[in-house]
């Protein structure tokens, strides 16, 4: 989610969102890129409730989902091509004057430059880019324009392109335009940051450590480019990986190279439940706790509570908390008990529950008594985010213009679209050596590898699947459950055909989370590239060919 939460805090100064049951007092909800009714389930009887109270639903989708089956308008882009959809909505918005005149003038920095820009998006191009109808276009900024309050819900998968940091900009400019943000039942949905518990992912750059005079050498390496930045690490050469709620051998981009960078190191240790595709590449794995065997404070990033998750079972005999782990070790190292109780609680239940206090210090009135009663709304959240159309951005209103893009990304200080790195100009849409869009989409079944291993969950999807089109099938020769390669210049995977007449022809999907040991990661065929702007992962930009295997 990088580029989304860099481009939305450039734009809005800062990721907020409305509470999850203001979406019942829209009248018009745009799902983009985002399949609620499989993966935010909790969020469906509040988009229920809008539209038995009047409200249409749109889904933006490259594939046809369950959400979409509810929608009154479904529309199919080309992967990676959302921003040249949303600037031609835009140019639409500006050209019929379906616009909020005094909330720009008071509200939106740059809109004279934005609606100059907009001439270059004609929407007629855009119909030929996005693959989209061009009456359907029209259609999508006619609601806009004229049904309000719009809420827009964009998905996490959408933001994983390189051009996805300018996607976002651009989708938020339709909300900027038609006034339709700081009111109940508007707004933009991505992630709620309003707590101080995310502050440590509010700014990309909080992930790279100052320079420090102490002789060691601290320097972060990019999700995006894992194993890259491993092999080509030299001053000094890595030599032990640490890795803990994660599995990034599989979920990674590139994993052939993630393997050779993990396998090129001395010594490496995992801390996990499972022995996943990660935990099985490592010299030592240490076994981790589950969330039901340690106190903490948590929020989450679709609504505004915190809650007190307490412990309820004793870890098995020789299992710690990640965080006595990191206490013991420092301990060993030769570091204090004051140095180590800045960043760590002390192993005992009093320790824990001392710093999860102090945690909870800037919250006035929030204690841990009373989140043990109830979950309790974070003090200072507003329902309607941005109400009181307070801008944290450098010139206190919504951006459409910002020069710190510009000077932080090298981007375009306006929204603009460019197609992705990896992507067939319309033009040659059949051809090279491969012509086919691949989409790795999320499950109701999982969270990407997480719960994959278990026998309850399989049984719902045993093996992984290749949804493709029969325009795409039947010149290949693909039937219905034939074992099909997926491959590109960067590895294959063998999965079981599904023909599916929702899914966009030259676009194929297998979903991700697949482990190496059930057939193949769907990571084997990713690209290892930075977004625009976040340090985001731009793994869902991927082109390849399938074949069917004579058996």
């Amino acid at each position: 989610w990088p580029a989304g939460l860099e481009a939305t805090r450039l734009t809005l100064g800062e990721n907020k969102t409305n509470v999850p049951w203001d979406i019942v007092r829209a009248k018009l909800i745009i799902l983009w890129g985002k399949n609620s009714a499989e993966t935010n389930i909790h969020q469906m009887p509040f988009i229920e409730g809008a539209l038995q109270n009047g409200a249409e639903l749109v889904v933006i989708d490259p594939r046809r989902t369950e959400s979409a089956e509810r929608a009154s308008l479904f529309v199919q882009p080309r992967p990676g091509t959302d921003g040249a959809l949303a600037l031609a909505i835009a140019h639409l918005l500006v050209k019929n004057d379906w616009i909020d005149h005094s909330f720009i003038s008071k509200n939106v920095y740059g809109f004279d430059r934005f609606r100059e820009h907009l001439t270059r998006y004609d929407p007629a191009q855009a119909a030929d880019v996005t693959g989209i109808p061009l009456q359907n276009i029209s259609r999508l900024a006619e609601l806009i324009g004229t049904r309000q309050p719009v809420t827009i819900n964009a998905g996490f998968g959408m933001q994983r392109y390189s051009n996805s940091g300018q996607t976002i900009r651009a989708i938020l400019s339709l909300l900027a335009i038609t006034g339709n943000i700081g009111k109940p039942g508007a707004g933009w949905i991505f992630a709620d940051l309003q707590t101080q518990i995310f502050d440590a992912v509010k700014d990309p750059f909080a992930f790279y450590p100052p320079s420090k005079t102490d002789g060691i050498v601290r320097q972060s390496i990019s999700t995006a480019l894992l194993g890259k930045d491993i092999l080509e690490q030299k001053d000094p050469p890595i030599k032990m990986i640490w890795v803990e709620r994660g599995n990034p051998v599989t979920q990674n981009p590139e994993s052939h190279t993630v393997l050779t960078a993990f396998r090129s190191v001395d010594f490496r240790v995992v801390v996990d439940q499972f022995m996943t595709d990660t935990a099985r590449e490592a010299d030592l794995v240490l076994p981790a706790k589950t969330m039901f065997e340690q106190t903490d404070v948590i929020g989450a990033y679709w609504h505004p509570y915190i809650q007190l998750k307490q412990k309820v079972i004793e870890p098995p005999g020789g299992v710690k908390p990640e965080s006595e782990i990191y206490y013991l070790l420092a301990g060993y190292l030769g570091f204090s008990d004051e140095e180590i109780r800045d960043y760590l609680p002390g192993p005992s239940e009093q320790e824990i529950e001392n710093f999860l206090k102090n945690k909870l210090a800037p919250f006035p009135g929030l204690t841990l008594d009373t989140l043990k009663a109830t979950p309790c709304l974070a003090p200072g959240v507003r329902e309607i985010a941005f109400s009181d159309l307070v801008f944290s951005t450098p010139s206190a209103k919504i951006e459409l213009y910002s020069e710190e893009a510009r000077d932080r990304w090298q981007s375009d200080p306006l929204p603009t679209f460019k197609l992705p790195v990896e992507a067939l100009p319309p033009s040659a849409q059949k051809t090279g050596s491969y012509p086919l869009y691949f989409m790795t989409p999320n499950t109701k079944n999982r969270i990407h590898s997480q719960f994959n291993n278990l026998k309850s969950i399989r049984q719902f999807s045993e093996k992984p699947t290749l949804s493709i089109h029969p325009h795409d099938a039947n010149p290949r020769n693909i039937n219905d459950g034939d074992t099909v390669k997926v491959y590109n210049d960067r590895g294959a995977i063998e999965v079981e055909a599904q023909i599916d007449y929702g899914i966009l022809p030259g676009c194929v999907s297998v979903t991700n989370g697949w482990w190496i040991t059930e057939g193949g990661t769907v990571n084997f065929l990713s690209g290892a590239r930075e977004t625009d702007m976040g340090f985001g992962a731009a793994f869902h930009e991927n082109m390849v060919e399938v074949k069917r295997i004579v058996q």
